[in-house]
């Protein structure tokens, strides 16, 4: 079976539409497909997809991770505490910014957190675990993962 890769990613061939889509696009695709229509809010799945996601990345350090997670329009990340055994990231315009909040402290951007332990995993050699603690659509600021080195 063939497996596509970072890199094949990379390549398009789209004239007239680009390289782009719409942030609604990516929205519906999380929130409305997987979220109302997998079982337990897809959360099993997401986790999943995002580990794998984050594994594929061409990172070698957080720094390096970071920078791409901007480059791909995730999210601006940012440190915003770190010590030998934890590591805090804020990220900045997430794709949930802006969205009406649906439930009390339900928060949605759990792909993202599994994408940063999947690369994290890798740069680290070791498993390590993440976890969101804060998300725009709960009213907080930014999206912030706790993660556990």
């Amino acid at each position: 079976m063939m497996q596509y890769n970072f890199s094949d990613m990379k390549k398009m061939n789209r004239p007239v539409l680009g390289d782009t889509v719409p942030l609604e696009w990516f929205r519906m695709i999380r929130l409305i497909g997987l979220q109302q229509a997998l079982p337990l809010g897809g959360k099993g799945t997401t986790l999943t997809i995002g580990r794998k996601i984050g594994e594929s990345l061409p990172v070698s350090s957080v720094e390096e991770l970071l920078q791409l997670f901007e480059e791909l329009k995730i999210g601006i990340p940012r440190i915003v505490s770190a010590d030998e055994h934890k590591l805090n990231i804020a990220v900045e315009d997430c794709f949930c910014k802006g969205l009406p909040s649906l439930e009390e402290e339900k928060m949605i951007c759990d792909l993202e957190g599994a994408i940063l332990e999947g690369a994290l995993t890798k740069i680290k050699g070791r498993r390590v675990t993440v976890r969101e603690i804060k998300c725009n659509v709960t009213g907080h600021e930014h999206c912030e993962y706790e993660v556990k080195l």
